[in-house]
C-alpha cells in the first residue's frame, strides 16, 4: 500500500485531492478501482476518464478539470506511470544460489551474490559479476563476460565471447553471438564465410523474446547502452545501434548498417544493409528502407494502409499499367510541346 501523499512526495507530482488514499495496485482507465491508480497519456483514451472508478489518475495538468478523481499532475504521465507501477511488481525476487544441475566450467569466474538456474551450462573462461541472474536452460558458449546485475531469462543462449555492460535484461528464448548470414557463391556452391567477430551490448539494454542478434563477421555487432529491442527482431552481423534507440517488433536490421542515437524503429520494419540512419530518426511501422538517411530528426514512412479487397484489386490493377501511362501522357507532353525531349 502507498499513500497518494507519499508517492507525490517521492517522485515529485503535484496532488489534487485526498492525500490520506492509499493505493494497492495499477489498472487502466476502464478498470481500475477505488484502490488503484492509472494515467492518461493517450488523447485518444480521454473520452474514458470521466467515468474512470479510479483512486487517482497520472496526468497532465490541463487534463485535471475533466478528471472526476484525485490527481497526480505530470510532465509526461507515461513516465511517471512507469515509475509508479514498478512499486507494485510482485514477481519473485531470484534466490542466490547454484542450482545442482547446472554445468559450469572450470576456468569460469562466477560471484558469489549469483542465481543460477537449473540446466544452465556457463562455458570455459566465461566470467559472471555480482547480482547476475541467468534463468534455467539459458547456454552461455566460451568467454563470455557479464557485468553487475545482468539478468538473462530462461532459455537464453550467448556464443562465444559475447559481452553484456551492466544491468542488460534478456527475454527468453534470446539468441545472442549466432553466425551472422556470411556465403559467398563460387561457381556452384555457397562457401561459408568465417564469422569471426562477436556481440557487445552496452549497460542498460533490453532484449526481447526470441530475438536474434548476429555476431559480427569482422569486427564486432555493437547495442550501445540504454537500447531497447522487442521480439521477434533480427540484428544482422556488424550492426552498430545508437544509444537510446528503441525497436519494435519483427523488425529487421540488414548487416552493417549503423543506426544512430534516440531513433524510434516501428514494429515490422526492415532496414536494408550498408546503411547509415542519423540520429533521432522516426521509422514508422512496416516502412521499407533501401537508402541512408542523412538528416537527424526526421520520421520516415513507406507502407501502404489496409483498405478493403474490392479497392486494392482495383488499385492492383491499375499500378501495373502505371508505367504504360507515363510513356502515353510522356508521349501527349511531346506533342503539345510542353517538354522537348521523349524518355530515354
Amino acid at each position: 500500500m502507498h499513500r497518494l501523499a507519499k508517492l507525490s512526495s517521492q517522485f515529485g507530482l503535484q496532488l489534487i485531492g485526498n492525500s490520506d488514499l492509499s493505493i494497492d495496485g495499477v489498472g487502466t482507465l476502464a478498470s481500475a478501482g477505488p484502490t488503484e491508480i492509472t494515467f492518461l497519456a493517450n488523447p485518444a483514451y480521454r473520452k474514458q476518464l470521466h467515468a474512470t472508478r479510479a483512486g487517482a489518475v497520472i496526468l497532465k495538468i490541463e487534463e485535471t478539470e475533466s478528471c472526476p478523481t484525485n490527481c497526480l499532475v505530470a510532465k509526461d504521465p507515461y513516465v511517471a506511470y512507469a515509475r509508479i507501477a514498478a512499486l507494485f511488481d510482485q514477481r519473485p525476487a531470484a534466490k542466490t544460489g547454484i542450482h545442482a544441475t547446472a554445468i559450469i566450467a572450470g576456468s569460469a569466474r562466477v560471484a558469489n551474490e549469483v542465481s543460477i538456474g537449473a540446466h544452465v551450462v556457463i562455458g570455459e573462461d566465461c566470467e559472471i559479476a555480482e547480482g547476475c541472474t541467468i534463468g534455467p536452460g539459458t547456454v552461455l558458449e566460451a568467454g563470455c563476460r557479464l557485468d553487475r546485475g545482468c539478468q538473462l531469462s530462461a532459455n537464453v543462449t550467448l556464443g562465444h565471447g559475447v559481452k553484456l555492460g551492466k544491468r542488460v535484461l534478456i527475454h527468453p528464448g534470446a539468441v545472442i553471438g549466432a553466425d551472422g548470414f556470411g556465403i559467398a557463391f563460387d561457381a556452384d556452391h555457397w562457401e561459408k564465410v568465417p564469422q569471426l567477430g562477436s556481440v557487445i551490448i552496452g549497460d542498460d539494454c533490453e532484449i526481447g523474446a526470441n530475438t536474434c542478434i548476429d555476431r559480427g563477421a569482422v569486427g564486432d555487432t555493437v547495442l550501445e547502452e540504454d537500447v531497447r529491442i522487442d521480439n521477434l527482431c533480427q540484428v544482422g552481423h556488424n550492426v552498430r545501434i545508437g544509444a537510446h534507440t528503441a525497436i519494435a517488433g519483427t523488425s529487421g536490421i540488414a548487416g552493417s548498417t549503423q543506426l544512430g542515437k534516440y531513433c524510434l524503429i516501428g514494429g515490422g520494419a526492415g532496414i536494408s544493409g550498408h546503411l547509415e540512419i542519423a540520429d533521432r530518426t522516426t521509422i514508422n511501422g512496416r516502412s521499407q528502407v533501401f537508402h541512408s538517411i542523412s538528416e537527424p530528426g526526421q520520421s520516415w514512412s513507406g507502407h501502404l494502409p489496409s483498405t478493403p479487397i474490392r479497392d486494392w484489386n482495383r488499385n492492383l490493377a491499375r499500378l501495373r499499367k502505371l508505367d504504360d501511362l507515363a510513356r502515353k501522357i510522356r508521349q501527349l507532353e511531346l506533342q503539345l510541346g510542353k517538354i522537348s525531349e521523349p524518355e530515354k
